[in-house]
C-alpha cells in the first residue's frame, strides 16, 4: 500500500477538512478505520498489522482517526440508508464505560434490518423514551414495537402515545425479541477485544461507527451504482 497523497479536492469538505491535520494516505487511514469497527481487531492489534505491511502507525493514531472521521461517515450513511419496516423490536444491550455498565438501545424489524440505536448511562423511563423518539424521527412512526418485560420501555411507550391520535401498538413477548438478541452478537463481538471504552463520548462515536458497519454488512445502504462489496461501500462514504 503506497504512501502517495491523494487529492483533497476529490474529496467531500468534511472529509477534507478532517485530513487536513492527518499526515498519512487516505487508503491507509481508511482501511485502518474500517478493520477497527468491522472486525474484531484492537488498536494494537491494528498497529501490529500495519506493521507488517511496512507502514509506521501509532494505535493512538488510529484511534483518532476513528474518534474524527467516523462523525462524517455516519451523516453520509444516514442519507444512503435504506427504509426500514414498520414492526419494530427493541432491546437493550450493555458496554463498559470507565468500569461502568452502560446500555446500547438497539431494534430491528421483523426482517432483522437496524432500525436505529443510541447509548444511554442509564436504563429507565428517561433513556428508552429519548430512544424511541430518535428512532422515530428519522424512520417514521411503526406500526408495532415489540418489548421484553421491562417496565421503563413499556412506560416510555406509553407516554409517547398519549400523545399521539393513532397509538403505536405495543407488545411485551420476550421470544418476539430474539431476533434482535441475536443481532446484539454482532456488535458486542466488534467491542469485546476493545476492552471498555474510556470515556462516553469516545464510546457512542465508535459504538454508532460498528452499527453502521454492522448495516453496511446486512445490505442496508443503497447502491449508487455497479453492485459493490462491503467495504467498497464504507469506503464510499469519504468519497
Amino acid at each position: 500500500m503506497a504512501k502517495t497523497k491523494t487529492p483533497r479536492k476529490t474529496l467531500p469538505a468534511g472529509i477534507g477538512k478532517v485530513l487536513k491535520r492527518l499526515h498519512y494516505p487516505l487508503d491507509v487511514i481508511l482501511l485502518c478505520v474500517r478493520w477497527y469497527v468491522a472486525y474484531s481487531l484492537s488498536l494494537r492489534s491494528l498497529e501490529e498489522m500495519m506493521a507488517e505491511r511496512g507502514i509506521d502507525v501509532d494505535h493512538s493514531s488510529v484511534h483518532r482517526w476513528v474518534i474524527k472521521l467516523l462523525p462524517v461517515f455516519e451523516k453520509a450513511f444516514r442519507k444512503r440508508k435504506w427504509p426500514v419496516g414498520k414492526s419494530w423490536r427493541v432491546d437493550e444491550t450493555s458496554a463498559k464505560v470507565k468500569g461502568q455498565w452502560k446500555y446500547l438501545y438497539r431494534a430491528v424489524d421483523k426482517a432483522g434490518n437496524t432500525v436505529d440505536f443510541l447509548l444511554r448511562a442509564h436504563r429507565d423511563k428517561a433513556a428508552a423514551r429519548r430512544y424511541f423518539e430518535k428512532a422515530i424521527e428519522p424512520n417514521g412512526e411503526p406500526e408495532t414495537i415489540t418489548v421484553d418485560k421491562s417496565g421503563a420501555n413499556l412506560a416510555a411507550l406509553e407516554a409517547l402515545n398519549v400523545e399521539r391520535s393513532t397509538p403505536i401498538k405495543v407488545r411485551q413477548n420476550r421470544y418476539l425479541n430474539n431476533v434482535v438478541e441475536q443481532d446484539h452478537r454482532a456488535v458486542k463481538r466488534i467491542i469485546k477485544p476493545m476492552n471498555g471504552f474510556k470515556d462516553f463520548r469516545c464510546a457512542r462515536i465508535i459504538l454508532s461507527r460498528i452499527e453502521i458497519a454492522h448495516m453496511i454488512r446486512k445490505g442496508q445502504m443503497c447502491e449508487t451504482g455497479v453492485a459493490s462489496s462491503a467495504a467498497e461501500k464504507f469506503y464510499s462514504l469519504a468519497m
